[in-house]
């Protein structure tokens, strides 16, 4: 395992520096009374566990203060992932297309591992799935506990009875799931009022989120985009899902659905420092304690997702017209921003998307 590589990886989606190094057992173990293999806090740092090495642990750490609590849990999560990665790779295989989609499987993360993101799909392995084809590329990223296992055939099988049809199943990570479902899903819209290819694919990505929960192994989250040939952006595809899963897990914590094309502004705004992220909010809000108040984070938040309108944000939090008018105007007489002019709601909109990231709980 690549864990130096991993460490590089890190630190250039969080925007900040980690450090590699090892920790004598008997102070890792004696630092929090809880499992060896968890993450702590040692020397004003969180340090990140890796591996036991002897009487030593290997992890990576940050400055304690760098990191907001979902980018901790972000963290852990893609560390967790990377060490069940080998154990996979030992996984008894059950059937031929499990077999076949491990090959694929281990293709991806050779070349992702090496920073290859523009290699075809070799014909030996498109040819076990017929990847000739354009296909809809779905990640899961399944949020069940270590003891719930989701096997391979299991979740073929209910994925190929939501689809109603074939799909690919490639089990990418532990708990992270990479399937290609038909394309032909977009042109089965329901009658009335025309869709966007964007919407069909919102519905589809929220369709099967409800069916996952309901019927698999509990919460999950789903990343999703445009159809594409598998066997040309297959690698570019799974880099801009994996993309997509941290952006909207980051910045928008409250949904379960993460699609590229609604996480630009987020795409452009993670590589800031945090300095000039709390910079940016001082000046802009001036008042930031405002936003501790969950009933104006809310009425900002609706206002802005619903285009400024009044009426529309009414109606959305059940509140009387001028109630809502009433809180724009506190806010704009704290902060002298008027949430209802385009300039002032652009500039609010991306100091909430910073606030969430800054804030520390």
């Amino acid at each position: 395992m690549q864990w130096d590589r991993i460490k590089q990886q890190l630190e250039q989606i969080l925007g900040t520096e980690f450090r590699r190094g090892r920790v004598p057992a008997a102070k890792w173990n004696l630092s929090v009374e809880s499992d060896a293999g968890k993450s702590r806090i040692l020397d004003g740092r969180y340090h990140f566990f890796l591996y036991k090495d002897g009487g030593h642990i290997q992890a990576v750490s940050v400055d304690e203060p760098m990191l907001t609590p979902s980018e901790k849990q972000l963290v852990e999560l893609m560390l967790e992932a990377y060490r069940t990665q080998e154990k996979r790779s030992v996984t008894p295989v059950h059937s031929e297309d499990e077999r076949k989609s491990h090959l694929i499987r281990t293709w991806i993360a050779q070349q992702l591992e090496q920073g290859i993101f523009d290699a075809e799909l070799p014909d030996t392995l498109a040819a076990n799935f017929a990847l000739y084809t354009p296909k809809i590329p779905l990640l899961v990223y399944g949020d069940y506990s270590d003891q719930r296992k989701a096997t391979y055939q299991d979740l073929k099988k209910l994925l190929e009875s939501f689809f109603d049809g074939e799909i690919v199943l490639i089990p990418l990570l532990d708990k992270e799931w990479l399937i290609l479902g038909p394309e032909s899903l977009l042109q089965e819209g329901g009658e009335g009022e025309e869709e966007t290819a964007e919407d069909m694919l919102a519905s589809l990505g929220d369709a099967l989120h409800e069916m996952l929960v309901t019927e698999w192994v509990g919460e999950c989250h789903i990343a999703v985009d445009y159809p594409l040939p598998p066997t040309k952006s297959l690698l570019a595809s799974v880099s801009k899902l994996r993309e997509a899963m941290t952006l909207g897990r980051t910045y928008r914590v409250a949904d379960n659905i993460h699609m590229p094309w609604r996480l630009q502004l987020e795409k452009l705004l993670h590589p800031i420092g945090e300095e000039q992220k709390q910079l940016f909010l001082e000046r802009v809000l001036k008042r930031m304690d405002l936003l501790k108040d969950v009933e104006m984070m809310t009425t900002l938040e609706q206002f802005i997702a619903l285009d400024c309108s009044v009426s529309d944000t009414a109606k959305k939090l059940f509140i009387h017209r001028n109630t809502l008018l009433y809180r724009l105007d506190k806010f704009k007489q704290e902060t002298g921003l008027d949430v209802r002019t385009f300039r002032h709601a652009v500039l609010v909109h991306v100091a909430l998307l910073l606030y969430k990231v800054t804030k520390r709980t």
